[in-house]
């Protein structure tokens, strides 16, 4: 990151903690909710979903970055899917650089070729070992890992969402995020649970044993692209939710820090770590700041 991208976003937080500012600095774009995948887990995907246009794509662009966005994620559905107008997420992550975004990311399953080296982050979803990944993903384990060893770039970071399936995986993934060369990181979260997906949903003891297990992998050594001192509220759900400094827009509608926001009773059962660790950054947390400043400052 650039030295004046990182002031800028000192800045920023500055002035969102003194002065408790709403304005977002992170936004997310839904590209489609095509996927190819029907994941046991996931409540959007849609195989026959309609792909939105380059041009819809690039007005939302601007209109995140005009509201003072400066981190930008893409997701899907399945983000590999999206083309337009002969152009592929490739492009829209170069495009993105261009406008003037800090920091560009991509959410992609990983059952395609990854080779965006522009992304400063592929996020792919990596949810346990062999067996218990293709319970919840279907058989894909070992061609998402061929494509992690074939990627001509490390920027890739392993996205595990922890379940009542795969919750004995968490040192499995970490293993893998440890060894593999073109892997920087993995990154956490627990399930939220959608309505037609509640039998999935972890108790307060499973989160509790789970934020045990990464802890200790941490100390490991295992690059865990999450902050440890937002555990005991990510375990209690007691962080403040939604993160206004989160947005995220899918076709035209802009929504405050996720797609579920609208789902009554959801954001008390929030699964997402990085709603977490930024509504707390965002608070002024003390010891998630520093945490803050030493994870980002060493896996962006």
């Amino acid at each position: 990151m650039k030295v004046s991208h990182f002031l800028y976003l000192i800045k920023y937080g500055l002035k969102t903690v003194i002065f408790q500012d709403k304005k977002p600095v992170i936004g997310c774009i839904i590209l489609t909710n095509k996927c190819n995948l029907s994941c046991k887990h996931c409540s959007v995907y849609n195989h026959s979903a309609p792909v939105y246009g380059y041009d819809n794509i690039k007005n939302e662009m601007s209109i995140l970055y005009n509201m003072g966005v400066r981190i930008l994620m893409l997701y899907g559905g399945e983000t590999f899917l999206w083309q337009s107008q002969n152009k592929t997420v490739r492009d829209l992550v170069v495009e993105a650089k261009e406008m003037g975004f800090f920091i560009v990311n991509l959410v992609t399953n990983g059952t395609f070729s990854m080779n965006v080296p522009e992304a400063d982050t592929i996020l792919v979803s990596l949810d346990g070992g062999k067996e218990k990944h293709n319970l919840v993903r279907g058989d894909t384990f070992d061609r998402i890992m061929d494509n992690i060893r074939s990627s001509s770039t490390s920027n890739i970071c392993l996205y595990m969402a922890v379940n009542q399936i795969n919750k004995s995986d968490i040192r499995t993934v970490g293993d893998i995020a440890k060894r593999e060369p073109n892997v920087k990181a993995v990154s956490f979260n627990f399930h939220t649970p959608y309505p037609d997906t509640q039998e999935l949903e972890l108790s307060r003891q499973d989160k509790e044993e789970c934020c045990r297990v990464i802890t200790e992998i941490m100390k490991e050594g295992v690059p865990v692209f999450n902050l440890k001192s937002a555990f005991p509220y990510i375990i209690n759900n007691s962080f403040p939710a939604p993160c206004h400094q989160c947005v995220i827009m899918e076709n035209g509608h802009l929504s405050i820090c996720g797609r579920c926001v609208d789902i009554p009773g959801l954001c008390e059962k929030c699964g997402f770590f990085y709603v977490a660790e930024y509504s707390l950054l965002f608070k002024g947390k003390p010891k998630v700041i520093l945490e803050a400043l030493k994870t980002y400052l060493k896996y962006i």
